[in-house]
């Protein structure tokens, strides 16, 4: 079995990820940057509000955009679903996120007509300085 094959593009993604999530929240929640077969880049520029003590982006603030990654991999391999629910996330936080652009890159590792499963990778200035590592599972309708 090969790599699932691309049900969307990016502006479709996009679209999707547009709708799917409330407007005051989707400013939150990252920026579709590339997308691949079995893959998908986003890119997160932290508000102030996404601070925690000490000056770095929160865990909270993380979390979420490896769950909207791992959500939008899904989307653009599974279809335009809204109705896929996060049943896992397990994240390693790495070191300190600065106040710069965040990347997240998800890695659609399973895609089963019932569950899916993702390794999200967040990183700053290049690839191999990831700031958190996630597991993310999904059940789909």
């Amino acid at each position: 079995m090969g790599e699932p094959v691309l049900r969307l593009t990016v502006a479709e993604l996009s679209a999707f990820l547009d709708a799917a999530f409330p407007t005051a929240a989707r400013a939150t929640l990252g920026e579709v940057e590339g997308l691949a077969r079995g893959r998908l880049r986003m890119r997160l520029d932290p508000l102030p509000a996404m601070a925690r003590p000490g000056g770095i982006v929160s865990g909270p603030t993380l979390m979420a955009l490896a769950d909207v990654a791992a959500y939008g991999v899904i989307a653009a391999h599974h279809g335009p679903e809204a109705m896929a629910v996060t049943n896992a996330l397990s994240i390693s936080f790495l070191r300190a996120c600065r106040f710069e652009p965040i990347v997240a890159d998800a890695h659609l590792m399973k895609l089963g007509r019932r569950l899916a499963t993702v390794d999200v990778r967040i990183w700053q200035g290049a690839e191999d300085r990831l700031v958190a590592q996630a597991t993310v599972g999904y059940a789909l309708p």
